[in-house]
């Protein structure tokens, strides 16, 4: 096999294993966030309100990291996010009060930082067909919220919530010293170059870009960050009489490997349209959808709930290739950051959002209402994108 594209499919590989666990630990804690308040003798919504610090911190240091992946070392940064984020994981597993599982959690988010902004940046310079590789990364993101649900549940009922986070960041610490040894060995290498390079955008064309997704970032990233931590409740509420944790897990668990499987074929899509259009029309879609999970109960919950968590993750390949199609090469690992503080820092108020709306409504279709007014928010602003163009390099 051509060496170089053996290196490719290693970037590709952790990349896509570096994906899924940046997406597995806050939802295994909204699993555990359904059992913490008998542990902690604390509400519903203060235990919630333990991982705003950390998603927090997941969001607004993106922008340091990228900057480092951009001016010091993408494999460096990739080799710290494993090895920090397993040992941020299991530290949680083993917090005795409602601070220091606030604390580790912040842990958590600060190494988890390091993704987005380095490994996807990592990713985009190593593919051909960016679309298609996006696409396939951004199954595995999908599969982390669905493998946390099923992973969370099935631990909790078996040997309690600790060895929910004590696991999955034994698994994640050895990946990185498998990252580690293939660093070694060569097998994975440093990049600064796109391997299927294009034409630098005009400045007007990337100031322009640069605020319009600014603007549907922001209210993506709200959708996303809020629909998390309302299902796992919503579906314990609404699955009948009797629902369990096992069974919320479950609905969540199929939610999100459905709807993460999904951007494969969005990948396919940006590839072969314009990215614009599949973007306004993933968040249009979505805004139904949304209004009729305020709603909804049983069976038609999970499929509505299916669907939207879908039309979002279908945006996000076309969101990222818009975004890399705008921003020079030698900036984008800077840039992806700078998303990520939209998407994740900012967008993560959507956590107290959830708190606050479901202790002053005591329901979550005041949410769900917001929620789809964002949306249409995304496919106004994205209008605005520059017109698509012939974008290859000659």
């Amino acid at each position: 096999m051509d060496t170089s594209l053996a290196r490719a499919r290693s970037a590709l590989s952790f990349s896509c294993l570096g994906h899924l666990y940046a997406h597995v630990f806050e939802p295994i804690f909204y699993i555990v966030a359904l059992v913490l308040p008998g542990e902690l003798g604390l509400p519903y919504e203060e235990v919630l309100a333990l991982v705003i610090g950390g998603k927090l911190l997941y969001g607004l240091l993106a922008p340091g990291a990228g900057w480092l992946g951009d001016r010091w070392s993408t494999v460096g940064m990739m080799a710290l996010f494993f090895i920090g984020l397993g040992l941020a994981a299991i530290s949680v597993g083993f917090a005795t009060s409602a601070w220091t599982i606030g604390l580790t959690l912040g842990l958590v988010g600060l190494f988890g930082s390091i993704y987005h902004p380095v490994g996807i940046s990592w990713l985009l310079r190593n593919a051909v067909d960016k679309g298609s590789a996006i696409g396939l990364n951004g199954v595995f993101g999908g599969i982390g919220p669905a493998a946390a649900g099923l992973l969370a549940g099935g631990l909790i009922e078996l040997a309690g919530w600790r060895v929910a986070f004590i696991v999955p960041g034994i698994v994640v610490l050895l990946t990185g010293l498998a990252f580690l040894y293939f660093l070694a060995k060569g097998w994975v290498i440093e990049t600064k170059a796109d391997r299927a390079p294009v034409a630098a955008p005009s400045r007007g064309d990337t100031v322009r870009a640069g605020i319009v997704l600014s603007v549907t970032m922001l209210c993506a990233g709200l959708i996303y960050q809020a629909t998390q931590p309302a299902l796992p409740k919503l579906f314990s509420e609404r699955l009948g009489e009797g629902g369990s944790v096992g069974d919320a897990a479950l609905a969540v668990t199929i939610v999100y490997l459905v709807a993460g499987l999904t951007q494969v074929v969005a990948g396919r899509l940006a590839d072969r349209y314009p990215p614009k259009w599949v973007y306004v029309l993933s968040y249009v879609a979505q805004g139904p959808l949304l209004v009729a999970l305020a709603w909804l109960a049983g069976v038609p919950l999970v499929m509505a709930a299916m669907l939207a968590v879908a039309l979002n993750m279908a945006g996000i390949p076309a969101e990222n290739l818009l975004l890399a199609r705008y921003t020079p090469a030698k900036w984008r690992g800077t840039a992806f950051g700078l998303k990520f503080v939209l998407s994740f820092g900012v967008s993560g108020l959507g956590v107290p959002l959830v708190s606050l709306l479901r202790g002053l409504t005591g329901g979550f279709e005041m949410l769900f209402f917001l929620l789809a007014a964002s949306a249409m928010m995304v496919a106004a602003a994205a209008l605005l994108l520059p017109a698509e163009k012939e974008t290859a390099a000659p």
